[in-house]
């Protein structure tokens, strides 16, 4: 069974479409990760699933139950909102406690839940504390507390470490995994950032255009993408995406940098999106053999501490790729050589953005 099913779900604000017949199941007891571009109507899909928003149609089912006459406090959902949403004149354990009161659940029966949850996200020492005595990090805990206190098997998190460092962002990582397992619940976490997805999903799914576009375990959507925006989107730094144009016999994809061989492939337009990863373009290859190459014009180079990002021209088209310290002489801005093995390349329809085919060798 599905603990979140939404079926064929519109919603719109004015002219801005943010779900357009929109189907998505998240499973039973998964880290599922809806992963999308800034400002694409991620938080809203999520308000849909718990009620604050309504469809304007298609159905929302949680647990195989058609919700849409339940009211939001009814659907029994764990939510964290991207805000810390916290009550200043509340303590900390107060506002954890919150949800609970809510329910009617008596203080002797919370008071043992509240302080175990607080112990899980080390914050135990916090709960006499109010809000504003906490730091940034403490209260994004306090807020994920509240969020999971509740006895549900859904928990719902809208993009909840936004802002925090990227090692206490790590930490928490680690301590929502912990809880998912410990829970046995499902979890359904919202993100714009690459690496959160990376790090954190069991199955991710790509929201774009208002629709989800690919659905998948993270290695075979990271790896393997089905969609052109999958690849574009998940990864960092961001994919090179070149145009393209099939010969007629369907053998060789050009673009304005690289020719490459493909096989076979059929399809009615000759027009396609070609993909390309960063890590993928070697830079000034000792041993081309096997490689397609181009010239190309370092224009910035970016020392990020254990790699460098290397921005690049080429016919016109500016492109990235990284390069690891001490695996050879380091690039300076200026002339170069840029050579990828042809399998790297991945080609997408031009209108539906499926994929086609990989470059051959």
């Amino acid at each position: 069974m599905y603990s979140v099913e939404l079926q064929n779900v519109s919603k719109r604000f004015g002219r801005e479409v943010i779900a357009n017949e929109l189907d998505l199941q998240i499973e039973e007891n998964t880290f599922s990760v809806i992963f999308g571009a800034p400002a694409s109507g991620k938080s809203t899909l999520l308000r849909l699933i718990t009620g604050l928003e309504k469809p304007d149609s298609g159905q929302v089912c949680l647990r195989g139950q058609d919700v849409g006459d339940v009211t939001p406090g009814d659907r029994n959902i764990g939510y964290v909102p991207q805000s810390f949403a916290l009550y200043p004149h509340y303590s900390v354990f107060d506002n954890i406690a919150y949800p609970l009161k809510l329910k009617g659940v008596a203080k002797q029966d919370y008071t043992p839940i509240v302080e175990d949850t607080a112990e899980q996200l080390q914050i135990a020492h916090l709960l006499q504390k109010r809000p504003d005595q906490c730091s940034g990090g403490e209260k994004q805990r306090v807020a994920i507390a509240r969020g999971i206190v509740k006895n549900t098997k859904i928990f719902i998190l809208d993009d909840p470490l936004t802002g925090l460092d990227f090692k206490l962002r790590e930490r928490l990582f680690d301590d929502l995994r912990e809880m998912k397992d410990a829970l046995q619940a499902t979890f359904i976490y919202t993100t714009s950032d690459p690496l959160e997805a990376l790090m954190l999903a069991e199955e991710v799914h790509i929201f774009d255009g208002g629709k989800i576009v690919e659905v998948g375990a993270l290695e075979q959507v990271y790896y393997n993408p089905a969609h052109a925006r999958s690849i574009a989107l998940l990864g960092f730094p961001n994919t090179n995406i070149l145009d393209g144009q099939l010969a007629e016999d369907g053998q060789v994809c050009e673009t304005p940098v690289f020719s490459f061989p493909v096989s076979g492939v059929k399809t009615q337009s000759s027009d396609v999106t070609v993909a390309l990863r960063p890590q993928d373009i070697v830079l000034n290859p000792t041993n081309a053999d096997g490689m397609v190459t181009a010239p190309a014009e370092i224009t910035l180079v970016e020392d990020l501490g254990g790699e460098l990002h290397i921005y690049l021209e080429s016919s016109g088209v500016e492109m990235e790729t990284v390069f690891s310290h001490g695996t050879g002489a380091e690039p300076t801005e200026g002339p170069a050589t840029i050579g990828v093995h042809p399998s790297r390349f991945r080609v997408y329809g031009a209108q539906d953005q499926q994929f086609i085919a990989e470059g051959t060798s």
